[in-house]
C-alpha cells in the first residue's frame, strides 16, 4: 500500500491568507505523512521516493521557504516537529538513496538545507560525506554554478542582482556546512579572484558578504579529512602581491585581503594549524600580513553588568521610545541577518548589545563560534517578539488619568450651511485668481454695455431732496402722553394774523412772478419790489430769504398751494 502524495509547501504570501486552523491542519498532515515515509524500511523508501516525485518537491520547497522566509514555521511546536521529520527525509534521501535525486544536489538544494539546519550537529558529517559518495566536484551542475557565480561577482552593477545576493547566501551557509566545498571553489584561482576585483565603490554589506565567503572559502583549506596549507598560503601570496601592486598605483580599490585580516582571525588560525614543511614559508608570510590591519579584531569577553532592574527602560539613543529598538540597530541587524539567514532578531539583538553594536566583532565570533556561555546557550531563533521586558514602561506611575475637558464652543458666521459650506455650489463658478486674466482696468472702462443710462441718472437726482429730512416726531402727542403747546412764547393771536397775512401776499407775488424775489441791485430797485415791501413792511434781505426758505421746504410749498 503506497501512501499518499505530498502537497508542495506554499509561498510566504499564501501562507499568510490561510486561516490558522487549517495551516495547523496541513502541518499535521504533512508531519504525519513525513512519519509514516520514516518508517518505511529501506526498499520501500526508495521504492516511494523513485515511484512518486512529490516527497522530492515537498522537501525542496519547505527548505527554499524556511530559508528565504523571515516568517519561520519552525517557531511552532508543529513547525519544530516538521522542520525535524524534514531533516531526517532529507538525510534518507542522501544516504540510502543511490544515485540521489539531482534536485537534492544542487546548490541550491544544499545552500537552503545548510542555512534552516546550520546548528545541527550532524549536518556536515551528512553533507561531506554526499559530497564524497555523490563526487560533486565533477559533476555539471557544481562546474557551472562556479562559473556563473564568478561572472556575477566581477559585473560592475553587483548591487543590482538580487539572484547573485540569493546565491552568495547558499554559498556562505555550504561553506560553514562542507569544508569540501570550500577545497572545489578554491581549485584554481578564479573564484577568489574575482571576489578581490571588485570594484571600489561596491556597497558595504556586499563587501562584508564577500569578506566572510574568502575567509570561510580559506580556512576550509585548512579543515576536513586532507587540509591543503600549501594551496592556502599559495592564495595569500597571491592576494599578498595584488595588493602591493595596487598600493603602488594609487588607485582606489577594494582591498579583500585586508579586509580578511582585519576583520576576522585567519592569521592566528593559520598561526595554531600550520605544521610541517610549510611552518618558515607560514611564518614570513604572517609576519608580513599582520601589518595590513593589525591581525584579528577579536575582543575578549568583558564581564557583564547585572542589571537590578533600577533604571527606566529608555532606548540607548535618548529618543526616551521605551522598550522600542533605533533604526540605525535595526540596520545592523539586517547586516548581519544577511550573512547568517538562520539567526533570530532577538538573539543578534543580544550580539550587538554585548559587543557595542560593532557588527565586525559580532561577524568574527560568530565564525570563529567563541561566544560566551551565556549567548551561546541562548535561543538562536530568538525574535524580538521574544525579548519583551515585563518592567513598567510607565514613566509618571503616580499621574492619575483625566477625563478629557470639552470641547471649545464653535464660531459660526452668516456663510454657514450655503451652498459652498454644503459643497453644491456649481463648479463652473470656481475660479482661482481673476476669472477673466486678459481683462484690464482701461478695458473694463471702456466697456459701456452695462454702464447706467444717462436720463436715469439725472432723474435720480432731480427726485433727490437733500434738506427732504424725516420729521422728527419726538415730542408728538402719541408719544409723549400729553398735550403739547405748539404757541410761541411771548406772541398772541395778532401776531400770528399778521405773519399768516404777510405769507399769504408773499405767495401771491412768488406765484405771479418768482423773479420779484431775485437778488440783483436791478430786481430792489424795481417797481415790483417796491410794492410789496410797501404791503408787507418788510426789508430786501427778509423778502429774499423767505423765498429762498420756501425753496427749500417742499412740504410748506405744498401746504400753501392748497
Amino acid at each position: 500500500m503506497s501512501l499518499p502524495s505530498f502537497a508542495t509547501f506554499p509561498q510566504a504570501t499564501l501562507r499568510r491568507a490561510i486561516p490558522p486552523e487549517e495551516w495547523e491542519a496541513c502541518l499535521d498532515a504533512w508531519i504525519l505523512l513525513a512519519q509514516g515515509c520514516l518508517l518505511l524500511t529501506a526498499k520501500a523508501f526508495s521504492l516511494q521516493s523513485a515511484k512518486s516525485e512529490s516527497l522530492v518537491d515537498f522537501l525542496v520547497s519547505y527548505v527554499g521557504e524556511e530559508a528565504s522566509a523571515d516568517d519561520r514555521t519552525s517557531r511552532t511546536t508543529r513547525g519544530k516537529e516538521l522542520r525535524r521529520k524534514a531533516f531526517l527525509l532529507g538525510h534518507r534521501l542522501l544516504t540510502e538513496i543511490v544515485p540521489s535525486p539531482p534536485e537534492l544536489l544542487s546548490l541550491a538544494f544544499l545552500g537552503d538545507f545548510s542555512t534552516v539546519y546550520a546548528r545541527s550537529k550532524s549536518l556536515n558529517g551528512l553533507l561531506e560525506q554526499t559530497w564524497l559518495r555523490q563526487k560533486l566536484e565533477t559533476s555539471p551542475g557544481m562546474q557551472e554554478y562556479k562559473s556563473t557565480i564568478v561572472k556575477q561577482i566581477e559585473q560592475t552593477h553587483i548591487s543590482t542582482s538580487r539572484l547573485l545576493e540569493q546565491d552568495l547566501r547558499r554559498t556562505a551557509a555550504l561553506l560553514r556546512a562542507c569544508h569540501a566545498f570550500g577545497h572545489f571553489l578554491m581549485t584554481g584561482s578564479d573564484f577568489l579572484d574575482s571576489l578581490a576585483t571588485v570594484d571600489a565603490h561596491i556597497p558595504t554589506e556586499y563587501a562584508k558578504k564577500l569578506v566572510v565567503i574568502a575567509y570561510l572559502a580559506l580556512t576550509s583549506l585548512m579543515e576536513g579529512a586532507k587540509p591543503n596549507t600549501s594551496l592556502l598560503l599559495d592564495h595569500l601570496y597571491s592576494l599578498k602581491s595584488s595588493w602591493d601592486s595596487q598600493e603602488k598605483s594609487g588607485i582606489p580599490h577594494f582591498s579583500l585581503l585586508a579586509s580578511v585580516v582585519s576583520s576576522t582571525s585567519l592569521l592566528q588560525k593559520l598561526r595554531d594549524r600550520m605544521k610541517g614543511p610549510d611552518v618558515s614559508r607560514a611564518k614570513s608570510l604572517i609576519a608580513s600580513l599582520e601589518g595590513l590591519g593589525g591581525g584579528s579584531k577579536l575582543k575578549k569577553p568583558t564581564r557583564r553588568r547585572v542589571d537590578k532592574g533600577k533604571h527606566v527602560n529608555r532606548d540607548d539613543y535618548g529618543h526616551g521610545a521605551p522598550g522600542d529598538v533605533h533604526v540605525h540597530k535595526m540596520s545592523l541587524i539586517t547586516q548581519i541577518q544577511d550573512l547568517f539567514p538562520d539567526l533570530g532578531s532577538g538573539f543578534i539583538l543580544k550580539l550587538l548589545d554585548e559587543y557595542h553594536d560593532d557588527v565586525e566583532q559580532v561577524t568574527a565570533h560568530l565564525l570563529e563560534d567563541s561566544l560566551p556561555a551565556h549567548l551561546e546557550q541562548a535561543d538562536r531563533a530568538e525574535s524580538m517578539g521574544h525579548t519583551h521586558n515585563d518592567q513598567s514602561n510607565d514613566l509618571v506611575p503616580d499621574l492619575a488619568p483625566r477625563t478629557t475637558p470639552p470641547l471649545l464652543p464653535s464660531r459660526r458666521n452668516v456663510f454657514d450651511n450655503d451652498e459652498f459650506d454644503k459643497l453644491t455650489v456649481d463648479t463652473s463658478r470656481l475660479h482661482i485668481g481673476r476669472k477673466n486674466e486678459n481683462i484690464t482696468a482701461d478695458n473694463i472702462l471702456s466697456d459701456r454695455s452695462n454702464a447706467p443710462n444717462k436720463a436715469a441718472i439725472l432723474s435720480a437726482l432731480a427726485a433727490f431732496d437733500s434738506d427732504d429730512d424725516e420729521r422728527d416726531d419726538t415730542y408728538d402727542v402719541e408719544d409723549v402722553g400729553g398735550t403739547v403747546d405748539t404757541a410761541l412764547p411771548g406772541s398772541d393771536e395778532a401776531d400770528a394774523d399778521q405773519r399768516h397775512k404777510h405769507e399769504e401776499s408773499l405767495f401771491a407775488a412768488y406765484r405771479t412772478s418768482p423773479a420779484v424775489f431775485e437778488r440783483d441791485a436791478t430786481t430792489r430797485r424795481g417797481k415790483a419790489r417796491a410794492a410789496l415791501k410797501s404791503e408787507t413792511g418788510m426789508t430786501d434781505e427778509a423778502i429774499e430769504g423767505w423765498a429762498m426758505m420756501l425753496g427749500r421746504d417742499p412740504r410748506r410749498l405744498r401746504r400753501l398751494d392748497a
